[in-house]
């Protein structure tokens, strides 16, 4: 099943597609597309559209109009036994009285394979997954993690070109959850033909394991793009806060920089009509302490210990900057003056309302035709090393919503 061995080159292709229950719309209009070999990640929070775009592609819910494609087969119409598609949902679903190499044929025998391969493909998906030796097991004796390898197996025994993953680790504890992160992206790179849809709230774990993120917001997509992209360069205030923490500051724009707060700050990128009202983004990992470039007077609102870092609030003219320090010698007492600053390459203009009325399109075109995301995955925390904060979100346990 390695490599090219079986798996079916398949993407996905959303056209214009809308979910309506009633007169409730749950999905609007989208349109997006995941190339053959890409992880893309939906993310956003409860209600937001993203399981449902992943319920139309698996055929569990009917489009109120637009188009679901599989590769070039336009799938709108076909139930979902008839996609040949992988599925992996929270509860991991497994059969309590089938063992777990029972549980991970089921699908083949569904699909009419022949007699004589169920045990061998069987045994391979188990292997793959590093559950081989679990095989004659039953659920009940198997910790979390382990049902939900075998869930994956189980959806990866019958080869598909597309996998579905829907919040997979949601159920399990963090630490459990940070290991079942590697082992994804470790499986991913042994099955380079297979595209993931994954749905998660979770902002860590679609960083760490996607080549794109999607991110949704009240039944419409919002952004997308590399993990890098949108967490250095949000199109959208939702997108900033969302994807990580940041500081957003209403400014002013003016000719080459923008004030705020009665300062005068300045800005490298960022495009908005002089004189009118924007938000300036800013990470708190890339704000620092003491004089520099942008500098910002205030005083200590609040301090919070963060295990690698201190986290300050500090109050600049009612409005709340924070700063993530590392190795702080002393911490500032609550009520002292202290300046803050950030360079001007590290903070992100926002127009107001940016990027929510444009069409999923304009977010998020296709891709170009044999882009190898094989060759741009550096391994499971390709995204995590240059984001200075995540850490912070793997203590707390993400954003959710």
């Amino acid at each position: 099943m390695t490599g090219g061995g079986g798996a079916v080159r398949s993407g996905i292709r959303f056209d214009q597609v809308t979910v309506a229950y009633g007169g409730n719309v749950v999905l609007d209009r989208l349109d997006l597309t995941v190339e053959p070999g890409e992880v893309m990640a939906l993310l956003g929070p409860s209600g937001s559209g993203k399981t449902t775009a992943l319920r139309a592609v698996a055929g569990f819910v009917r489009p109120a109009s637009g188009r679901v494609h599989l590769g070039d087969r336009d799938v709108t119409a076909l139930p979902p036994h008839k996609r040949g598609i992988g599925m992996v949902v929270q509860q991991y679903a497994l059969f309590p009285h089938m063992r777990v190499r029972e549980n991970v044929a089921f699908g083949l025998k569904a699909r009419k394979v022949h007699k004589s391969e169920i045990p061998g493909r069987a045994t391979e998906a188990l292997e793959l997954v590093g559950m081989g030796a679990y095989a004659e097991r039953y659920p009940r004796e198997l910790s979390g993690g382990q049902q939900q390898r075998v869930a994956i197996a189980r959806a990866l025994a019958i080869r598909p070109g597309v996998l579905l993953l829907d919040e997979p680790l949601s159920a399990l504890d963090a630490q459990l959850r940070s290991g079942m992160l590697a082992e994804l992206a470790r499986l991913h790179r042994e099955l380079p033909d297979v595209s993931i849809l994954y749905v998660t709230h979770d902002q860590v774990e679609a960083l760490t394991l996607a080549d794109r993120i999607a991110v949704m917001d009240k039944a419409r997509l919002q952004d997308c793009g590399t993990p890098q992209e949108l967490y250095r360069r949000p199109r959208t205030e939702f997108t900033a806060s969302f994807v990580g923490n940041a500081n957003l500051l209403p400014v002013t724009v003016g000719s080459g920089s923008v004030a705020f707060a009665g300062t005068r700050l300045e800005l490298s990128t960022g495009e908005a009509a002089e004189g009118s009202t924007a938000t300036l983004c800013v990470r708190p990992h890339l704000v620092g302490l003491g004089d520099g470039p942008n500098a910002l007077r205030g005083t200590i609102a609040e301090v919070q210990w963060r295990g690698s870092t201190h986290r300050l609030h500090v109050d600049v003219d009612g409005h709340r900057v924070k700063a993530d320090l590392r190795e702080l010698r002393e911490t500032p007492a609550l009520g002292a003056e202290v300046t803050l600053h950030f360079a001007p390459d590290d903070a992100v203009l926002l127009p107001v309302g940016a990027g929510v009325a444009q069409p999923s399109t304009a977010l998020c075109p296709q891709s170009p035709d044999g882009l190898d995301f094989q060759a741009r995955r550096g391994g499971p925390s390709h995204a995590l090393k240059a984001m200075g904060e995540i850490e912070d979100k793997t203590v707390t346990g993400g954003a959710r919503g």
